[in-house]
């Protein structure tokens, strides 16, 4: 289970880097090496909330820069204004959370990842990750949000100096 969280997550993550990569050159406004960020719909499996939970973007208005460390590590930083809509696919229930971040994302020679998110952020655990953190399985938060993924998938740390805005699986139900 933690494993499919961390594709879920892992597998957003890809999309936009995978759309920004053919992105054109980088906006006005936003300086060198800054591109946009793009995303299609997807479906998160009923295994997180009891009901599969159609994942769209009303708004992505985002820009990530992409860069290397000495070290190899790739590190991606994302700002902008990013809005996701949830629909549970079962009774047609919709919210929007606001997950402007902004958020760094560090990926590791080794295969794990950091994640490093402020300000509003949105959250997919697996329910055992979640229930051992007490967050929901998926939701919002806002404020530092830390989490650490080693190369097998499985979360080895999170915190949160902040709180939960929505719980996406109470407020879809």
């Amino acid at each position: 289970m933690r494993r499919l969280a961390m594709i879920a997550a892992l597998g957003a993550l890809v999309g936009m880097v995978a759309g920004m990569m053919t992105a054109g050159p980088a906006l006005a406004g936003r300086g060198p090496k800054w591109e946009v960020v793009t995303q299609e719909p997807f479906t998160l499996p009923a295994d997180f909330c009891g009901f599969e939970i159609g994942i769209s973007w009303p708004v992505l208005n985002e820009y990530t820069k992409i860069l290397k460390a000495a070290d190899g590590s790739m590190i991606f930083l994302t700002t902008g204004a990013d809005r996701v809509t949830g629909t549970n696919l079962s009774s047609g229930k919709s919210a929007t959370s606001n997950i402007s971040g902004p958020a760094k994302v560090t990926t590791f020679p080794d295969g794990s990842v950091t994640f490093e998110g402020t300000g509003l952020q949105g959250l997919v655990l697996s329910p055992t990750d979640a229930e051992r953190f007490g967050m929901p399985a998926v939701g919002e938060t806002v404020g530092r949000r830390t989490e650490t993924v080693d190369a097998d998938g499985n979360v080895t740390s999170f915190s949160l100096q902040g709180h939960v805005v929505v719980d996406t699986c109470a407020a879809l139900s």
